[in-house]
Order: structure tokens, then C-alpha cells, then sequence
């Protein structure tokens, strides 16, 4: 069995945090290990993941000097993280029991070195609101609309050996696998649902104006387009997304 690192970071979560680590400490696939990097400054944090930690021998805290955000978090979790494969997860997120070993089946049987699955979205309440399903993406599709979800995402440690997430606020995750597939690669998808990916009112990842704000940055500083063609891709993803949403 090949070992799987996973990587949570963690910010104000203390609702929810229990249960994503509970999610895959009921894995069928048992090799692996997870890495917390509290990125939440304060003894409260500490204490809330101290705790978890005497649950398995598996959990691994880094504690943030200060807040430095959840992709340069990540990125200290791969810089120190073990295993052949790299699993990331928020900590909101869920998991299915079997979402490791079916995702882990899928890639060693193709050689693949990054895949991502289908998921579920829920609310606070842990209610379903709506599904995504997985597509094959390249550099081309991925451009026009970022359909993969951060938590589903499994990936060869080598593959992003010289890559790592961006400081941006969001969108940090999909300036990464624009780099990762900019050179040809691609992004294979596994279609089952296998992620609860939670969407809460207060989280970044629902600000439209910091959506909007980071999506331009990806497109005019980290894929150097002109501001035309930056305005122009920002409509386009803008428009699935909306439509998406439907």
C-alpha cells in the first residue's frame, strides 16, 4: 500500500473540524497521514486540534506563527508531507468512507498523476443542495471554468515538485491546476461522489467581489494575459459559473 499524505488547513472551523477529520479516520484505505496546519493564531485552535491529535498517531499539527492563509498553509503540508500521493481537504469538507481506496484504484490502474472526483454540495446543517460531476479538464476547458473541487483532488507528490498553491485569498487552487495542465497535463476525472464539499454563508469562497478580485489576478499576473484578455476570461468563467449554478 502506497502512503497518502493529506493536507488540512485550519481556520475558525471548530464547528465543523471533528467531523472532516472523523470523515477520513473512517477510511478503508488506512495508509496515510494527516497533516493540520493551524493557521488560526490563539490557544483555543491549539487546544481544539491538540485534542483531535490523541484520536490517531496519524495526525500531525503545525501551528502558524500568524495567519499566512490557506494556500501558502498547504503548501508547508507538502513540503513535509511523506507520501507517494497528496490528498487535500478543508476543514468543513467530508469525505466518504471509500473515497481513498476508489480514488487510489483509479490512478494506479491508468498511471495517472492527478485526478479529481464528483461531489456533493451541503449547507451548514449538512443538508444537499446540489451535485457536481467530475469531467476530464485540460488547460483549454480549465481556463473557461474551474470545475474541480479542492477537497476531491488526489495528486503524485511529483508531479507538483517545483509547483505550489499562490497567496491569492481564493482561486489559489485553481491557479495550480492551471499551471499543472498548462504544460500538457491533464486533470482525469472519477465520476462518483465521494466529497461533501460545504458551502457556508460566511466562507471566502462565497465572497463573489473576492471571486471576481482573485480571478482576474490568476488570469493577468499568473498566466501573464493582457487586461483585455484577463476582463475577457474573468466574463467567461463568471458566465459558467452562473450557469453552473442554476
Amino acid at each position: 500500500m502506497m502512503l497518502v499524505s493529506i493536507i488540512i488547513p485550519y481556520y475558525k472551523k471548530k464547528d465543523y473540524i471533528k467531523k472532516t477529520i472523523n470523515s477520513i479516520l473512517k477510511q478503508t484505505y488506512k495508509k496515510f497521514e494527516i497533516i493540520i496546519i493551524n493557521d488560526e493564531p490563539g490557544e483555543l485552535s491549539k487546544n481544539i486540534l491538540s485534542f483531535l491529535k490523541k484520536k490517531d498517531s496519524r495526525i500531525k499539527i503545525i501551528n502558524n506563527k500568524k495567519n499566512i492563509g490557506a494556500g501558502k498553509s498547504r503548501n508547508k503540508g507538502i513540503n513535509i508531507a511523506k507520501g507517494k500521493y497528496i490528498a487535500f481537504i478543508d476543514s468543513d469538507d467530508l469525505w466518504k468512507k471509500n473515497k481513498l481506496l476508489k480514488q487510489i484504484k483509479f490512478m494506479h490502474k491508468r498511471n495517472i498523476e492527478i485526478c479529481h472526483t464528483s461531489y456533493e454540495i451541503i449547507n451548514d446543517h449538512s443538508k444537499t443542495e446540489g451535485v457536481r460531476k467530475a469531467k476530464l479538464m485540460n488547460y483549454k476547458k480549465l481556463i473557461k471554468s474551474c470545475d474541480i473541487g479542492l477537497s476531491t483532488v488526489m495528486i503524485k507528490k511529483s508531479l507538483i515538485k517545483n509547483l505550489r498553491f499562490s497567496n491569492l485569498k481564493t482561486k489559489e487552487d485553481f491557479a495550480l491546476w492551471l499551471k499543472i495542465t498548462k504544460n500538457g497535463k491533464i486533470i482525469y476525472a472519477l465520476n462518483k461522489n465521494l466529497t461533501q464539499w460545504r458551502k457556508t454563508d460566511n466562507s471566502l469562497s462565497s465572497s463573489v467581489t473576492r471571486k471576481l478580485i482573485d480571478g482576474y489576478y490568476v488570469y493577468r499576473y499568473h498566466l501573464k494575459f493582457n487586461v483585455i484578455k484577463s476582463l475577457y476570461s474573468l466574463l467567461i468563467l463568471s458566465i459558467n459559473f452562473l450557469n453552473k449554478a442554476k
